[in-house]
C-alpha cells in the first residue's frame, strides 16, 4: 500500500538572516514516487534524514543510493539533484542553515565533502530533526536559540556515527592527525606550485608511506586529491566570477598552462570550463 504523500515546513520566526550560524527552516515530507528536486544549486546547507523508502542522491558527479536510517548533506553552492524511489519512495525530515560558522561546524564533526551520505539512523537524530520544526511551528520568541541548539545536537549525533568508521580507516591517533595535516595543507597551498615531494618533507614523512596512509583513508592518492581540490576551486570561481577569464580561473587554482587546466576539467566534469559555467548561468537566472 503506498503512503499518503504530504509536506510541511516551517521557517524561522525570529530570523533568516544567516549571519554567523542560523537555523532557516525545516521540513517533513512523504514524496510521491519519483518525485524529483534539481539538478540545482543551493546557498545553504540542507540535511535531510531519511525516516522510510530510498531514493538516488547526485552530489560531485557521484550517485548515492540513499535509504531509511540515512543522512545526505548537501553543501552551499554545490550542484545536487535527489529523487525518490519509484515503488518505495522517500518518507524524510530535513534542515536548512547558513552563516560564516557553518562550514566550521560541519567540518568540525567531519561531514567534509566526500562523505555526504551518513549512516546514522538512531530514533533520537529523528526527533531532533522533529524538534526544530515544532519549535518554528510554536513561534516563540527564542525559537531561533532553540533551533540551533537542536542544529548542533543534529551535527554531534552525526559526527559521533562517523567515529567507528573513522576509526578503522585510521587506526592510530598519529594517522588521524597526518590525514588533518595533509589535508590542511593541500587545502592553502593548491594555488601555488607544489608537489607531493615538498609536502612529503615538510610533514617530516617518507612520500610512499604518506601516499598510502592517505588513500587508505579516502580511496585516492594526495596527487588526485590535489587535482581535485583544485577542479572544485575552479567551479567555484567559475560560478561566482564570471568576470575572471579562463585562463585567469586556471592560473588562481594553481594551473599555469590553462590547455592542460582545460583538459582536466573536461576529463573531471565531461564538459569544458566555458561549457560548464555556461550551464551555471542558466541554473543561476532568476525566474520570470
Amino acid at each position: 500500500m503506498s503512503q499518503e504523500e504530504f509536506y510541511t515546513v516551517a521557517s524561522n520566526p525570529v530570523s533568516i538572516e544567516p549571519g554567523k550560524l542560523n537555523v532557516l527552516f525545516a521540513g517533513e515530507s512523504q514524496t510521491a514516487p519519483l518525485h524529483q528536486q534539481g539538478p540545482k544549486v543551493y546557498d545553504f546547507y540542507l540535511m535531510h534524514h531519511v525516516l522510510a523508502g530510498e531514493g538516488k542522491f547526485v552530489s560531485q558527479e557521484r550517485t548515492y543510493t540513499v535509504r531509511a536510517g540515512q543522512t545526505f548533506v548537501i553543501e552551499p553552492q554545490q550542484l545536487v539533484s535527489y529523487i525518490s524511489d519509484a515503488a518505495s519512495p522517500w518518507h524524510y525530515r530535513w534542515v536548512a542553515f547558513a552563516g560564516s560558522e557553518a562550514a566550521q561546524l560541519v567540518e568540525s564533526a567531519g561531514l567534509f565533502e566526500g562523505f555526504p551520505v551518513l549512516n546514522e539512523g538512531s530514533r533520537r537524530l529523528a526527533m531532533l530533526f522533529r524538534r526544530i520544526r515544532q519549535v518554528f511551528g510554536s513561534s516563540g520568541e527564542m525559537a531561533d536559540m532553540q533551533a540551533l541548539g537542536y542544529l548542533h545536537l543534529i551535527i554531534a549525533e552525526l559526527g559521533q556515527a562517523l567515529l567507528p568508521a573513522h576509526g578503522q580507516a585510521l587506526r592510530s591517533s598519529e594517522n588521524n592527525g597526518l590525514m588533518q595535516r595533509i589535508v590542511h595543507y593541500l587545502s592553502t597551498q593548491y594555488a601555488e606550485p607544489v608537489s607531493i615531494e615538498q609536502m612529503a618533507d615538510t610533514l617530516g614523512y617518507n612520500r610512499a608511506y604518506l601516499s598510502r596512509q592517505f588513500k587508505q583513508r579516502t580511496g585516492m592518492t594526495p596527487v588526485h586529491f590535489l587535482l581535485k581540490l583544485r577542479l572544485d576551486k575552479a567551479r567555484q570561481l567559475l560560478r561566482g566570477n564570471r568576470e575572471l577569464t579562463i585562463e585567469q580561473v586556471a592560473a588562481s587554482v594553481g594551473f599555469h598552462d590553462p590547455l592542460y587546466f582545460s583538459k582536466q576539467f573536461r576529463r573531471m566534469y565531461e564538459q569544458s570550463p566555458t561549457a560548464y559555467r555556461d550551464a551555471m548561468k542558466q541554473v543561476q537566472q532568476p525566474e520570470s
